[in-house]
């Protein structure tokens, strides 16, 4: 069937076979589709949506599309992996790859670019000098046997259908349609070994999902079609209202999630890291409950051991080791790069911090440099913000609430602007800020 007919059955609402959907991937890896079918098929999916047979046969054709990543065979039990829709401050996924593999998981996490805010994890990673995230398929076996963990680009050929659907998705405003999401998603996460998935949906206004509804029909969606291709999924819906702990900028969160590594940071990170890590060890099996879980990631971080697989991980990943131990166990800031200027947002009044607009302090912090609009932008990894006074605390007048790390002579005004108006400052206490954690599914 031609490509023009194959986007008429869609378009008209019929359901696609499976060999209509191998088609479709096919002719967009091999190049035989042209940009604008491309999006018109991508259009009629998002209006039409698909079944769940056709996100399975949609995700199963796009993790073939390439290379399927297989690992040592006694590692069968032991990989898992977690993924995040995004949001603002998120370096979750760097305390915990290496929290599960101190707990004895393989964690093969092919991760990705971000577009908009800051940079995705692999961006920030980068701003670790040496750090490669492009590895050859022995070096992500030697860094699994090793370090217990890797956070890598996809291989030249793992799931390159998704590649190709996504950048066009981006530009055709259909990266917010649930059964694509759950495609992209599963098919990287099939092609890359992983046998157990969680999945981070963060809910809010600064995150694609604003309701919990549409979250959670994401979250049953991606557990039926995961289940038909074989990995096991759980999901846990998170809030996307301020921002994930206080760093929002590449450089910035990799020195916090080193706190957290350290057993410290912000305990709203924390929280995150030990209820995904939770639930993991729930699903198999390794904890009783969901506080068992949460203790065992916790004790790891407390010890030093999830620390000691994340300097493995550098290591493996070309770090080099003076940088490796310095990063881990001295001051990162000798390590990681630092913009040269700094600019603080003070408080107006004395009070309570009652919101962190996570969308705003994101949007400044990408007018910054840390984030990109388009795929091939570079970002900064020197700048961003951090959030000083977090909801619930109190603050006086006067008193510093954001830092701005620029990389100008002096930050520009409409994002001094926007970053005074990211913080509501109330005359009563709020009382403390809700649990990160929206639900488990």
């Amino acid at each position: 069937m031609a490509v023009p007919e194959l986007i008429r059955k869609k378009r008209d609402g019929e359901a696609l076979s499976d060999e209509d959907v191998a088609q479709f991937v096919r002719s967009a890896v091999d190049g035989s589709a042209q940009d604008c079918q491309l999006g018109a098929m991508l259009m009629a999916m998002y209006l039409q949506g698909l079944s769940d047979r056709e996100t399975a046969s949609l995700t199963h054709h796009m993790a073939h599309s390439g290379d399927v990543l297989s690992w040592d065979p006694a590692w069968s039990d032991l990989l898992v992996d977690k993924h995040s829709t995004g949001g603002v401050g998120d370096k979750v996924s760097l305390p915990l790859a290496p929290a599960l593999a101190a707990l004895g998981f393989k964690v093969p996490m092919v991760s990705g670019r971000g577009l908009a805010f800051t940079g995705g994890t692999l961006d920030k990673l980068e701003s670790i000098p040496g750090f490669r995230v492009q590895l050859e398929v022995r070096e992500l076996e030697e860094a699994l046997r090793q370090a217990g963990c890797f956070i890598a680009g996809p291989t030249g050929r793992l799931a390159p259908a998704d590649k190709e659907l996504y950048q066009r998705r981006d530009v055709t405003s259909t990266v917010d349609s649930v059964p694509l999401v759950v495609a992209s998603i599963v098919s990287k996460k099939v092609a890359a070994g992983a046998r157990l998935l969680v999945m981070d949906i963060k809910v809010g206004k600064a995150a694609f999902f604003k309701d919990v509804k549409t979250a959670r029909t994401l979250a049953h969606k991606l557990i039926r079609v995961a289940k038909d291709l074989g990995l096991s999924a759980r999901a846990v819906l998170t809030r996307m209202d301020a921002p994930v702990g206080r760093a929002v900028g590449n450089s910035l969160e990799v020195a916090e999630a080193v706190e957290c590594l350290r057993g410290g940071g912000p305990p709203d990170l924390a929280a995150l890291v030990a209820t995904l890590g939770a639930v993991l060890l729930m699903e198999k099996g390794r904890a009783a409950s969901l506080e068992e879980g949460q203790e065992a990631v916790r004790a790891v971080l407390q010890s030093g051991a999830a620390l000691r697989h994340f300097r493995l991980m550098l290591r493996c990943q070309g770090v080099a080791e003076r940088a490796a131990r310095e990063l881990c166990g001295g001051d990162p800031w000798r390590v990681l790069p630092r913009a040269p200027g700094v600019a603080r947002v003070l408080a107006p009044r004395d009070g309570w911090v009652a919101d962190v607009d996570a969308l705003a302090v994101g949007r400044a912090s990408w007018r910054l440099g840390a984030g990109r609009s388009r795929a091939d932008q570079a970002v900064d990894p020197r700048v961003g913000v951090l959030v000083l006074r977090a909801p619930g605390e109190p603050v006086r007048e006067g008193e510093p609430l954001l830092e701005a790390h620029h990389a100008g002579a002096s930050l520009p005004e409409d994002v001094l602007r926007a970053l005074e108006a990211a913080v509501t400052v109330a005359g009563a206490d709020p009382g403390p800020a809700p649990s990160p954690v929206l639900q488990i599914i």
